[in-house]
């Protein structure tokens, strides 16, 4: 089971890129609203989440994974139950998973030190004891960072490829005429 997390001002573009891109390669994913099942993006957006996150029992996640845009990080920051999900998971043996300014939580838990990771220029010092790589995508370990709105794509073929194989995820890129 995967868990993406939404909060209010979260960046649309990259939640349901994950999202879609997952299930259309097979695996189970939940959306998880921070603070009920109605979450508005940082577009205005309304999504409705599987889950209304008053709700949630973490049912030992494979991956967990938090969406940019703001005030959306800030608001994942804030929620203990995001913070909680993120660390069982990788105590687990599973995946943290952040794009653009969403990597913040995983810096400012201190889950980054000596990790590669990328995120949104101007988010850099967020990424406490972490060394920055300016890419779209980036995996170091149990954590997943992506730069933003531009690198969706890639960063959700590198989750699919966690879960699921660099072939399966080559495989519905291919499909989805994605390297063409």
């Amino acid at each position: 089971m995967v868990y993406v997390f939404l909060a209010n001002g979260f960046e649309e573009i990259e939640a349901l890129t994950a999202v879609d891109i997952l299930r259309r390669g097979g695996v189970q994913v939940r959306t998880v609203g921070v603070g009920g099942q109605v979450i508005t993006g940082t577009h205005g957006v309304p999504v409705k989440a599987d889950v209304d996150g008053r709700a949630f029992r973490d049912e030992g996640a494979e991956m967990v994974v938090l969406p940019g845009g703001l005030p959306g990080a800030e608001n994942l920051y804030q929620s203990d139950m995001v913070k909680k999900a993120v660390l069982s998971t990788v105590e687990r043996g599973g995946f943290a998973a952040a794009i653009c300014a969403a990597p913040l939580v995983l810096g400012r838990m201190g889950l980054l030190v000596g990790k590669r990771a990328t995120c949104c220029p101007g988010f850099e010092n967020e990424l406490t004891g972490a060394v920055y790589e300016r890419k779209p995508a980036v995996k170091d370990g149990a954590f997943v960072t992506g730069i933003g709105p531009g690198g969706a794509h890639d960063f959700a073929f590198l989750l699919l490829s966690c879960l699921k194989g660099e072939a399966a995820a080559a495989a519905l890129r291919a499909k989805m005429l994605y390297d063409v």
